[in-house]
């Protein structure tokens, strides 16, 4: 059963729980260490958070996790005290940069020297015959830690692998970012009107949802009229028009670090919806509804593939990428796919007790001015799934 807003998070076990996901991933796949640089799997390995979006793009900081010894943070010039009190660090360093932003012309030698503190650092604690998990790096470095012996892997597998099942304060982690989302979205639909730009309207979201403690949004997905069709076209200066559709998907990086994700389509008024939106929006609500009655644990990839819903060849042009998706502190692993793009895209797998997907639908097509953006959070359990995302549906839009 899921938490609630208010169950008591121990945030002692949760980085324990995480940790130890890893560490048996790691072992299952004989990788020895793994070293991290993307921000949100730093903060899942170890609990410590420094300026996520820069250091997505710039490699100021890094992980350094064996399977069974020390677990040592690299990080950012300055920042080594927020570390402090996390018991699942050993130790904190000094990192070393390695851009051409911080080292120039000098940046080869900076990434050799890189190299050369890796391959000390896994000679030194586990032994050179071992294999190393390595994360995205500039590939100067990547080709410098292979000049010195040093037996690599991509370390997708195992953190993806990890972050894939949750444990019972991440759940409670989710809920809290949930509810917190879905205050700010009522913020927002509250002052939805013709006549504001789209980015006024998002800047609502974006100002409650943070000031509840969310980290950042990861995209700015709220578009109005024609710009909802075809999908993904980001918030903009285009004014709201009356009676069109504003679709939005959350994809907040909320409270606690841990995704809030799911989408929702309104009626901007003042008058009622037309037949055709009515009709885009019904489909939607059954893509999504008939594909969150399949799912249940111990379901193939493939499976959930073949029995997903059948997209009317008028939206299949337009269709969202995905049919389902994994979340957590971002979304994650797995992706399902729907049945026409299973073969060239798709891969199998099982659908597991303690994941939480997300279940996609956008209906729109060449020959729609506009579409819908309708998406549901759920927990996966071993008897069926619970509903993660409570926030109501249009009921102008359902008529």
């Amino acid at each position: 059963m899921l938490p609630t807003e208010n169950t008591p998070i121990d945030q002692v076990a949760l980085r324990a729980f995480r940790l130890g996901r890893l560490r048996s991933e790691m072992a299952d796949r004989d990788i020895g260490v793994c070293v991290l640089t993307d921000p949100v799997n730093i903060r899942y390995a170890c609990g410590a958070r420094n300026m996520q979006i820069f250091t997505a793009r710039n490699p100021a900081r890094y992980l350094f996790v064996t399977v069974e010894g020390p677990v040592i943070l690299f990080e950012f010039t300055g920042a080594l005290h927020l570390a402090d009190g996390l018991e699942t660090v050993t130790e904190v360093r000094h990192a070393t940069t390695a851009s051409f932003v911080a080292a120039g012309e000098a940046i080869a030698d900076v990434e050799r020297a890189w190299a050369a503190q890796i391959a000390s650092l896994v000679r030194e604690t586990v032994g050179a015959d071992t294999t190393v998990g390595l994360e995205r790096v500039n590939a100067g470095a990547a080709v410098a830690l292979a000049a010195e012996g040093v037996r690599i892997v991509d370390a997708q597998a195992p953190v993806e692998r990890a972050r894939a099942v949750k444990g019972p304060d991440e759940l409670a982690c989710q809920v809290a970012s949930m509810r917190a989302t879905e205050r700010a979205m009522k913020a927002m639909e509250a002052e939805l009107r013709p006549g504001l730009t789209e980015n006024e309207l998002w800047s609502v979201f974006h100002q409650h949802v943070i000031a509840q403690g969310a980290d950042y949004i990861e995209t700015r997905l709220l578009s109005s009229g024609s710009n909802t069709n075809p999908w993904f076209q980001e918030t903009s200066e285009k004014i709201i028009g009356a009676d069109e559709l504003v679709a939005f998907d959350t994809d907040v990086v909320g409270c606690h670090g841990y995704y809030a994700d799911y989408s929702r389509t309104f009626h901007a008024g003042p008058g009622t919806p037309s037949a055709e939106q009515r009709e885009l929006y019904r489909i939607a609500f059954e893509q999504v509804h008939h594909n969150m009655g399949i799912i249940e644990a111990g379901l193939t990839f493939a499976q959930y593939s073949e029995r997903a819903w059948d997209l009317p060849e008028r939206f299949a042009a337009h269709r969202y990428y995905l049919s389902s998706h994994g979340v957590g502190m971002t979304g994650e692993y797995p992706y399902l796919y729907h049945a026409q793009d299973f073969a060239p895209f798709g891969y199998d797998g099982v659908i597991e007790p303690g994941m939480t997907l997300c279940v996609e639908s956008f209906i729109g097509g060449p020959d729609t001015t506009e579409g819908v953006k309708l998406e549901q959070q759920i927990l996966v359990t071993e008897t069926g799934t619970e509903l993660m995302s409570q926030y109501p549906f249009d009921e102008a839009l359902l008529a």
